[in-house]
C-alpha cells in the first residue's frame, strides 16, 4: 500500500482525476446538446446527459460563455487530433478527408450561436477564431495534400477555401430543420475528385 505524503497527495490526485473526468463528460454532453438544441440548451439537460449535478457544471464553468468557449476549444482539439489519425487509419486519403469533414461539420453545427453566447466578449471570440484557424488549417492542408498526392482529388483547392465553403453550407441549418448541409458537402467533395 502506498503511503500518503505529508500533504495527503494520493486523495487529491484522485479528486483531480475525478474532476477532470467530470469536466470531460460535461464537455461531451454539452457538445451533444448544442448540436441538437443550440448553445442556449438548458444547463439542466446538459447535467442530466452528463450524469452530474448542475453544481458540478457551474463549478467548472461559472457562466454559459465559459461552457461554450470550453466546448469550442475542446472540439477544435478533437478535430485537429483526428486528422492525422484518420489519415493513418482510413483506407484512402480521400476517405480520411471525408471522415474529417464529417467531424468538422459536427463542430461547425455546435459553433453556431457562439457569437451570441459571447455577446460582449469580442476579444474572447477573436482569440477563439484565431485558435480555430491556427489548429485546423494545417490539418485540412495535410489531408488535402495527401488526397492530391494519391490522385484522389485535383490540385488547387486551398484549405481555407474548403473550410470556408463547408462553413457557408452549414449556415442556416439551425433555422430550417428541412436543411441538411451534409448532402451539399458530399457534392462539394465529389466536385474535388478527378473526373
Amino acid at each position: 500500500m502506498a503511503a500518503e505524503g505529508p500533504a495527503g497527495d494520493a486523495p487529491s490526485r484522485g479528486k483531480r482525476a475525478d474532476a477532470q473526468r467530470n469536466r470531460e463528460t460535461v464537455l461531451a454532453a454539452a457538445a451533444e446538446e448544442f448540436v441538437s438544441s443550440g448553445v442556449d440548451a438548458p444547463i439542466r439537460r446538459i447535467a442530466a446527459r452528463a450524469g452530474v449535478g448542475m453544481a458540478t457544471i457551474y463549478r467548472h464553468f461559472p457562466t454559459r460563455a465559459d461552457l461554450v468557449t470550453a466546448v469550442y476549444r475542446h472540439q477544435i482539439e478533437a478535430c485537429a487530433e483526428a486528422g492525422p489519425n484518420l489519415l493513418a487509419q482510413a483506407p484512402s486519403p480521400l476517405e480520411a478527408l471525408r471522415l474529417w469533414v464529417d467531424l468538422f461539420v459536427d463542430f461547425l453545427v455546435t459553433k453556431h450561436g457562439l457569437a451570441d453566447a459571447l455577446r460582449s466578449d469580442d476579444d474572447r471570440f477573436a482569440a477563439l477564431h484565431a485558435h480555430f484557424l491556427d489548429r485546423l488549417l494545417p490539418v485540412c492542408a495535410q489531408l488535402l495534400d495527401a488526397a492530391v498526392e494519391s490522385g484522389d482529388i485535383r490540385p488547387g483547392t486551398q484549405p481555407y477555401e474548403l473550410m470556408r465553403g463547408i462553413g457557408n453550407l452549414c449556415v442556416g441549418r439551425d433555422d430550417d430543420p428541412r436543411y441538411d448541409p451534409r448532402r451539399l458537402i458530399a457534392l462539394l467533395l465529389r466536385g474535388l475528385q478527378h473526373p
